[in-house]
Parts: structure tokens; sequence; C-alpha cells
């Protein structure tokens, strides 16, 4: 009986995703709940984990291809036992081989051809191809050859069965015998670069790499220029004495670890101060819904954290009830699974303000862009020691800039400047966070 791999629901607002790797070919031994395909969205990755026990029998969505929530991804059978999964065999490829190589080549056309396409003859190739139309491409042997612009019906194929390996394709890449032949390609004139997509095309060249953009890093580029371009955004600055917190944080941090079995940093800091800030002006916890404002009492505050794929955003709920404690070891935890790409949907939504910390990279100023839809984002930068004035000396302290940037159609220049005034007095002096002062 054939068991349908289906796009799970994957949360609030998230519609489709991207198949990012199959983690098995077809004719696999397939385990209940073992992950064997993994997709992408514009918020996390999610691994579809087997429902039923079998062999993989089908592969309906190739790696690269949008899939929408309940559209079908492949199917198992589960009267077939299938054969254990194992590395792709490499007899076929040079004993140096043994890595994929970097893609080199422009990203593959977006009419990229069939397993069922014949190949136009090539006399300067000597060894038939073992391929045929009745022997798929698994999805990682696909990806390889259309990263790498080759002819699939031009390469030997040494497999189980007469199918191409990826080892296959590897010795291939380095023979140079199975590149496509592109007669128009080599009429095209040299000068000017044709217009695809509204864009010139570029030109190969050997230094340099393309890579599609994941979907993580298309949302972020969308939602940075959604802001640019709907909110009427402006920034403020102000500067923060972080001598008073250094204190208490290394009077206490030892005690405070070996208690609750996490560090204290200074974000928990910000974050009670920020909920009582936006406590006492609620516009900064708002947003612009059409022509109405949306004034939320609840405080949930996204914690902006870097990534290799991106920056991600995971959310405190209800951050004013949460102790020093919780919220350090819930970033902490934010942080460990946004670096594994384990962070699930309900950990990245719902956020009223956002806090981005550029100060762990060195950051000494900077104007952060909003998080739409919210209304305004507070940016921390590194802590510098700089000569200020105190009454009338001049003394060296350690000092933070913090900027606000706030859309200006619900926030007023009064409110986002005294905003960051309230902040300013609950960190240079923290005893108000205790005290709600």
């Amino acid at each position: 009986m054939a068991v349908e791999i289906k796009v799970p629901t994957l949360g609030e607002s998230v519609s489709e995703a991207t198949v990012s790797k199959w983690f098995k070919f077809v004719g696999d031994s397939v385990a209940v709940d073992e992950p064997i395909v993994e997709l992408e969205t514009d918020k996390v990755t999610v691994e579809v984990n087997a429902s039923s026990a079998g062999a993989l029998q089908s592969i309906s969505a190739e790696e690269g291809a949008d899939v929408a929530v309940g559209a079908l991804l492949g199917t198992i059978d589960e009267t077939a036992a299938g054969t254990p999964t194992a590395a792709p065999a490499v007899t076929a490829a040079p004993a140096e081989v043994k890595a994929d190589p970097a893609p080199v080549a422009a990203p593959a056309p977006a009419a990229a051809p069939t397993s069922t396409q014949a190949a136009a003859p090539a006399p300067t190739v000597q060894a038939p191809a073992v391929s045929s139309p009745a022997k798929p491409l698994s999805p990682a042997v696909r990806k390889l050859v259309d990263e790498n612009d080759l002819d699939a019906t031009k390469i030997t194929a040494s497999g189980k069965g007469g199918r191409i390996t990826k080892g296959d394709v590897l010795a291939a890449i380095q023979s140079g015998s199975a590149k496509k032949s592109s007669p128009q390609a080599a009429q095209a004139p040299q000068q000017g670069f044709p217009v695809t997509d509204g864009l010139p095309a570029r030109p190969d060249h050997p230094l340099e790499e393309r890579v599609r953009m994941t979907k993580l890093r298309k949302l972020i580029a969308t939602r940075l220029k959604q802001a640019q371009n709907t909110a009427a955004m402006l920034t403020t600055w102000n500067e923060v004495d972080m001598g008073a917190a250094m204190d208490l944080r290394a009077q206490y941090k030892e005690g405070f670890e070996k208690k609750h079995g996490v560090r204290l940093g200074f974000m928990s800091f910000f974050v009670r101060a920020a909920c009582i800030a936006l406590k006492e002006w609620p516009a900064i916890n708002a947003e612009v819904y059409g022509d109405e404002l949306i004034y939320k009492n609840y405080y949930n505050i996204g914690v902006a954290v870097g990534t290799p794929q991106g920056l991600v955003v995971p959310v405190l709920k209800d951050a004013d009830q949460m102790r020093f404690s919780d919220i350090e070891g819930t970033i902490s935890d934010f942080g460990r699974r946004a670096r594994d790409g384990k962070l699930g949907m309900d950990d990245m939504t719902g956020g009223s303000f956002t806090i981005s910390n550029g100060g762990v990279f060195g950051s000494l100023n900077s104007m952060p862009i909003l998080n739409v839809p919210q209304s305004a984002i507070l940016g921390m930068h590194t802590i510098q020691k700089r000569p200020v004035a105190i009454g009338n000396e001049v003394v060296i302290r350690p000092m933070m800039y913090l900027a606000l940037s706030y859309d200006h159609r619900i926030v007023d220049g009064r409110e986002a400047v005294s905003f960051l005034v309230r902040m300013k007095q609950c960190i240079e002096d923290p005893q108000r966070i205790m005290l709600d002062v």
C-alpha cells in the first residue's frame, strides 16, 4: 500500500515551502518517524518524518521545488523493504575525488531538461551513455547535473540497474565530457549582455560562485525593503552609562549562574527595561493596520539572532512577566536552536517589539530597520569607554549608544525620545527595573 508524504501545516501565515534536501533516494528503506525530506520556509526549516515504514516509492517534488501546504512530496510503499541508505557509489570517479565541488557554473536555466528528453548526438564522446529515460535521476544527482549544466545522457552510469551515481557525475565534471551543446550560445554576439527577467546576464568568472537565495534570505530582503517602502522610518539616539549594570552583573554573575544554570547577560536588563518603557509609551508597542492603529496590551519582545542562514527573530512571549533567569535561559536556548535550525514557527511569531544587539559583533552605532509590521526596533551597540562630563568633571565611563528606529506614522518624536530616556534611566539605575519605578 502506498502512503502519501505531504507538506505539513507550516504555521501561521506560512503557505509555501521549498524542498531543501531529500535524505532518501527512491528505493531506500524508511523507518517510522525517520526524517526523509527537509523543507525550508521563509521562517524556519522543517523536517518531514515518515509516517510508515517501508521503501521510498516515488518523489513528486525534487530539491529546489516550491510546494504548498498539503502538496504531495512523494510516496512510501509499506509492502517493500527497500535497500539501506548508503553513500553513492564512486567507482567511476577518479580516486582523488572525495567530496562535492562547489558549483562554479551558472544556475540551471528555468526550463531544465527532464530525464525523458533525448540529447543531440555527440560524436566527440566515445563512450555511449548508459543512462536512459527509464532510469530517472535521484534528486541529489539531478541537482548536481543541473548546477553544472551537464547532459545526463552523456554520463556513463555505473550504479545498480544502470543508474547514474554522484560519483559518475563528479567524474564527468572533472573530464568535461558531459557538457551540454549550446549552439545558440556559440552564435550569440560577444558585445553587450542579453537581458533576462529585467537583469543583464552575467558572464561566467572562474573566481565567482553562484548560489540560489534561500527562502529565509529572500524574506529578509523582502521585509527590509517593505519596511523602507511603507513606513515613515526615522531613527533617534541616546547613550547609556553601563557602569551600574556592569557592577551589578559582576557582583552577582557567579551566584546567578550557579543557581539558575545560565549566564547573566545584559540582554535581560534591556528586555525588562523595554517592557517598563513600552507600558508608558504604548505607541512604540503598536502597529499601523490600514487606516487603523492597533495598540497591543502584551509585551512579546523579539530578539534578533544571527545564524549562518541569516537573521532570525525568535520572540520572548509575555516578557514583562519573565524573571531575569527566564529571559537569559530562553535567549540561550533560542541561540542554540537557531544555529541548529531547530526553531519552531511558534518561536518566531507574535512579536510586538524587537531588540537587535549589534554590539556583540563590535558595532559602535547603527540605524536598525523596522521589523514590520512593528512600529519600532531598539538597537544596542558595543560598550566603549569614553570621556563624559559628570558634574564639573570629565571622567572615563563605559558607554553604549542606543538607537530607536520607529514608524513616524504612529510614533511621534516626543514619544520616541521619551522612550529612550526611560530606557536610559532604567539601565543606569537598575534598581528601577526591580522596583518598576
